[in-house]
C-alpha cells in the first residue's frame, strides 16, 4: 500500500508580498497643501525645484508622511489628516489691478488685499485681465482649484457687459453658435439682453471656460467694443451687492460644499 502525502496548492502558488506603493502623486500632496495648482507645481518639477528625500522629484513621483518634501529648499510640512480644513473666500476685483503674484510694471495685485495665511498660500480659480472687474475665487485647496479651472468641469462664468456699437440679430447668433479662434472654438451658452439703448447696450452672457479674453475676442470677432466688463457669477457663486470693491469675504460652508460637490471632490475636507 502506497501512501501519497499532497502538498497544499497554496503554498506552492502564494506570490511574494508586494511592497506597499506610495500613497499619491507628489503634485496632488503638494497642491492640497496650498503651494499652487496642480498645473503649476509639474512645471515646478520640471525645472527641478522641488525635491523629494534630498533627490530631485520627477513627474510621476508618489510619496506619503514620511517623505520629506522641499520646494525651492523650504521644507513643506504636509498634513496627513485628510479631513484638513480648506478655506475659499471670494474677491470683489477692481479695474486696475493684476491676478499674478509679481509684475514688472509694479500694478497692484489682487494677492496684496487677501487675508493672510499662517500656512499654506492662496491659489486663485482662474484670472480677470486688468481692465475687468469682478468677482473672483481663492482657496488653500490646490486640489480643488484644479479641479475648478479643468475645462471638463463646465462651470458657467457669467458676465455684464457694455458694449459699444450696432448689436444684430446675426451678432448674437453668431456668438451662440461658435466663433472658431487660434485657440479653439469659443461661444457664448447664453445671451440676454440687459438694458440701454442706441450705441451703448449692455448685455448678461454666459461662458463654461476661462480662456483668455474670451468674452472680448468674442464681441471683437463681431465688429463691436467691449467698453466695460463685470464677472458677476462663479459656478454656484454671486457677488453680493454688500461687498465692495476690493474687498474679499469667506465662503460659506453650504456653498463650499457646492465646489467640492461640482468636482466630485471628498465632502470631509469642507468641514
Amino acid at each position: 500500500m502506497f501512501v501519497v502525502f499532497l502538498m497544499p496548492l497554496s503554498n506552492k502558488t502564494k506570490k511574494p508580498r508586494q511592497a506597499k506603493l506610495k500613497n499619491e502623486k507628489l503634485q496632488k500632496v503638494l497642491a492640497r497643501e496650498g503651494m499652487g495648482s496642480r498645473r503649476e507645481i509639474e512645471q515646478w518639477i520640471r525645472e527641478e525645484r522641488v525635491s523629494v528625500n534630498g533627490v530631485v522629484a520627477r513627474l510621476g513621483d508618489r510619496v506619503d508622511a514620511k517623505d520629506r518634501l522641499l520646494v525651492d529648499g523650504e521644507l513643506i510640512a504636509t498634513e496627513t489628516n485628510t479631513t484638513k480644513k480648506s478655506r475659499c473666500i471670494i474677491y470683489n476685483k477692481p479695474v486696475g489691478q493684476i491676478c499674478t503674484r509679481k509684475d514688472p510694471k509694479k500694478r497692484r495685485s489682487v494677492f496684496e488685499d487677501l487675508p493672510k495665511l499662517s500656512s499654506g498660500r492662496w491659489i486663485s480659480v482662474g484670472r480677470l485681465d486688468y481692465n475687468t472687474s469682478g468677482i473672483m475665487l481663492f482657496t488653500t485647496d490646490g486640489n480643488l482649484a484644479n479641479s475648478l479651472m479643468h475645462p471638463s468641469s463646465q462651470i458657467e462664468r457669467e458676465y455684464v457687459v457694455r458694449v459699444r456699437g450696432r448689436v444684430e440679430r446675426k451678432n448674437l447668433e453668431n456668438m451662440v453658435s461658435g466663433v472658431m479662434f487660434e485657440d479653439g472654438l469659443a461661444r457664448f451658452t447664453d445671451i440676454q439682453p440687459g438694458g440701454g439703448d442706441g450705441s451703448n447696450r449692455w448685455f448678461y452672457v454666459v461662458v463654461m471656460q476661462g480662456r483668455n479674453r474670451e468674452v472680448r475676442r468674442l464681441w471683437e470677432s463681431q465688429g463691436l467694443t467691449v467698453s466695460r466688463l463685470k464677472r458677476v457669477r462663479f459656478g454656484p457663486l454671486i457677488i453680493p451687492s454688500k461687498l465692495r470693491r476690493g474687498d474679499w469675504m469667506e465662503v460659506s460652508v453650504p456653498q463650499k460644499e457646492k465646489l467640492y460637490q461640482m468636482t466630485g471632490s471628498q465632502r470631509d475636507k469642507i468641514i
